[in-house]
């Protein structure tokens, strides 16, 4: 996933005001740690930046609490010899200036071995180029946006960051595989496009018009709202004008569930179909109808072999909040920091910024089953596992139409 784009200057002002903003938004954690394992050399801190509060908290709590659990299994197990792990979750309300803040806190803390995050990909090019420059690694469970591993033109990539990578895959892939489900399977010919004009939700919509295109579908109007909008009867008026048979909205939940009710209530009774940043309970709960459509990374995860002992070890934990679209990748991806960390250490080395080098490449060449399945990364930083999953709105519940790995 996901959002807007944001100046240099943005990440320097950041850098001065990190201390004092970011404070109210931290929250820690250890996990236990088993009574006979040995942490004489001190702790060692794993960061995680998502938005835990806002509108989008849903997802970023997932993302916390699943990082947070990796973090106490390994503690009880004893993973990395010497040394207790301790969780430090940074609230980024899902703003690049927020997130450059938090990114400068952590990166600036020599205890800190890797940060799982960000949810949006907006947020993750401020952070990048802060984390990198202090060489602490970054697995994102939710990124999408392909420019992040690869840059802007995709057809000479180049990989961005050495020390960024990510467990999802991208939306070069959700783009198409969405369009190939609204066009090919469900008849849908002639579809109006809108979108937030952020990072997120306009990459995916411009990858998902070029296939729909390419499908023999008419794209017969294209519109853009704010994130912040409430009252979308203009723009849906003009959609409506156009007569499209089906709506692809590029963005996230906030604004597409009450875009989708509205759009009913004019009339419109047409599937909305978004990317992974719509697939929530919370769109529905916003106004999203029966037989509305998401795509999604990775397979259902509460259908997976792979994340029965996850989905159970999170439920153990109580947490209020459920792990979410990115839980399992969360988990996974603080997982592949863990276990990288243990390897670079062994079994009698001391942690100082002189291991970060060895650390980044273990983490390349990380190859593990974890929750969501095969986790590995490639010569960009990008997941090998290129999975996604369709689901349609039934009822009050997400339920999943297709699931498999993006062919092209």
């Amino acid at each position: 996933m996901r959002n807007r784009t944001v100046k240099a200057a943005v990440v320097v002002m950041a850098g001065a005001l990190a201390l004092a903003a970011c404070g109210t938004n931290k929250t820690e954690s250890g996990g236990g740690g088993s009574a006979s394992c040995d942490t004489s050399k001190g702790t060692l801190t794993v960061g995680v930046i998502s938005p835990l509060t806002g509108s989008l908290a849903a997802l970023g709590l997932g993302i916390q609490h699943s990082a947070e659990l990796a973090v106490a299994e390994a503690n009880e197990k004893c993973t990395v010899k010497g040394y207790k792990l301790n969780l430090d979750a940074e609230d980024d309300q899902a703003t690049p200036q927020t997130g450059a803040q938090a990114a400068t806190k952590l990166s600036s803390d020599s205890t800190v071995v890797g940060v799982v995050g960000t949810l949006n990909s907006s947020v993750a090019q401020t952070v990048q180029p802060i984390l990198s420059g202090k060489k602490v690694p970054q697995i994102s469970p939710a990124n999408t946006n392909p420019s992040l591993t690869k840059g802007a033109d995709l057809t000479n990539p180049k990989r961005q960051f050495p020390s960024y990578f990510r467990v999802c895959t991208t939306d070069n892939y959700q783009g198409p595989d969405a369009a190939d489900y609204l066009v090919k399977k469900a008849g849908k010919k002639k579809i109006a496009i809108i979108q937030d004009g952020k990072t997120y939700g306009a990459g995916l919509a411009a990858a998902f018009t070029d296939r729909a295109t390419k499908d023999g579908a008419e794209i017969v109007d294209k519109e853009q709202v704010g994130e912040k909008d409430t009252d979308f009867s203009g723009v849906l008026t003009k959609v409506k004008a156009a007569s499209p048979d089906a709506i692809y909205y590029g963005g996230e939940y906030p604004v597409a569930g009450p875009l989708s009710k509205q759009a009913a209530g004019l009339g419109l009774n047409v599937p909305l179909m978004g990317g992974d940043g719509i697939y929530d309970p919370k769109f529905i709960d916003l106004g999203g109808k029966e037989g509305d459509l998401a795509t999604s990374v990775g397979a259902p995860t509460d259908q997976l072999d792979s994340a029965k002992d996850f989905v159970k070890a999170y439920s153990a934990k109580g947490y209020k909040d459920p792990y979410a679209a990115y839980g399992a990748f969360s988990y996974d991806a603080a997982n592949a920091i863990i276990a990288s960390l243990a390897k670079t250490l062994g079994d009698s080395g001391t942690w100082s910024d002189s291991q970060r080098d060895k650390l980044i490449t273990n983490i390349g060449s990380y190859s593990a089953s974890g929750a969501t399945g095969q986790v590995a990364f490639d010569q960009y930083g990008d997941s090998t596992n290129k999975v996604l999953t369709v689901y349609q709105v039934s009822g009050k519940d997400w339920k999943a139409v297709q699931t498999g790995p993006f062919e092209g």
